[in-house]
């Protein structure tokens, strides 16, 4: 027994011949305390994950408010995540690595909105992952308690989490219009009263609806550097009202009107293009029919068949 504990003492470093000289360090136990995504004050400064900017405000339907300020883990294989609601979501390496991962996977951004509903909360501009930054999609699920239920990583950099809470589990409980002040409600009415009077189209619709969500706060408003047109650029032929379609045609009638002036000016005749099939539009020209060839190397094997 005696015989075991020396060879305990002598593993750890102690010593076995009395106490160690005053001079002599001691040793000492330090548990990692909860690191709280980026927000843990307890941390030593290098020791905490550097977020790249503040989190979006706190927004959305008002009874999910009181999840701010409280983080949610979860331990998946090798890895702790932690999400906390309207601040950030982290990734920690649980092993005994030396450089052992730990990163965001993106800060609070803005919601994910279609058909009147919060569909999800977007944090974005997490750590660097290539050429881009990690960003995290939070699906909220009705669930008894408040967890973090499933982490997984559908694309490189790209997360998607789901988090329980009882808070969603009404059928209204994430609809967007009851959250609406009272003078954007009236604002959403009148658009979908124009879309009803075909004032304008359903193009222009949702263009309308984002930039309301926008003045909610619910939606960021896309930067310089992002697209905000439809597919085809600065060019598409896109409207936001038939009257603007309408403006466009007699801009461009009046446009054509000046350039075959300039044309007959100059003595250039001015022919009309030949009509086209929508497909030869589209660049796809319709196959002609060409005699039969032979393929290289086997004259005269067709006829014998």
């Amino acid at each position: 027994m005696a015989a075991g504990l020396v060879r305990v003492l002598l593993v750890l470093g102690l010593s076995v011949r009395g106490p160690a000289p005053a001079g002599a360090a001691k040793m000492k136990v330090v548990e990692e305390p909860n690191t709280f995504g980026v927000n843990n004050p307890f941390l030593p400064q290098a020791s905490r994950l550097q977020a790249k900017r503040d989190p979006s405000p706190v927004s959305g339907p008002a009874h999910l408010f009181r999840l701010s300020g409280k983080c949610f883990s979860l331990v998946e294989s090798t890895y702790k995540y932690e999400f906390c609601p309207f601040h950030n979501v982290t990734q920690h390496e649980q092993t005994f690595r030396w450089n052992a991962y730990s990163g965001v996977l993106g800060i609070w951004h803005e919601w994910e909105i279609a058909n009147n509903t919060f569909m999800g909360m977007w944090m974005r501009d997490g750590d660097a992952c290539r050429s881009r930054s990690r960003q995290s999609k939070v699906e909220l699920a009705c669930g008894k308690s408040n967890r973090l239920a499933h982490v997984s990583e559908p694309s490189t950099c790209v997360y998607a989490l789901t988090f329980e809470t009882p808070l969603v589990c009404h059928p209204h409980a994430l609809l967007v219009y009851p959250t609406l002040p009272e003078a954007l409600q009236r604002r959403w009415d009148q658009v979908e009263q124009d879309l009803a009077d075909k004032l304008i189209t359903a193009q222009g619709h949702e263009k309308l609806l984002r930039t309301l969500f926008e003045d909610a706060g619910y939606l960021k408003a896309p930067k310089e550097n992002e697209p905000t047109q439809l597919e085809g650029g600065p060019d598409s032929l896109g409207f936001e009202t038939l009257e603007n379609c309408r403006k466009a045609h007699r801009e461009l009638s009046e446009e054509i009107r000046r350039l075959k002036g300039l044309l007959g000016q100059h003595g250039i005749p001015y022919m009309r293009p030949t009509e086209t099939s929508s497909l030869e539009r589209l660049g796809h020209k319709t196959p002609r029919a060409k005699p039969a060839e032979q393929l290289r190397g086997d004259p005269g094997l067709r006829g014998s068949l």
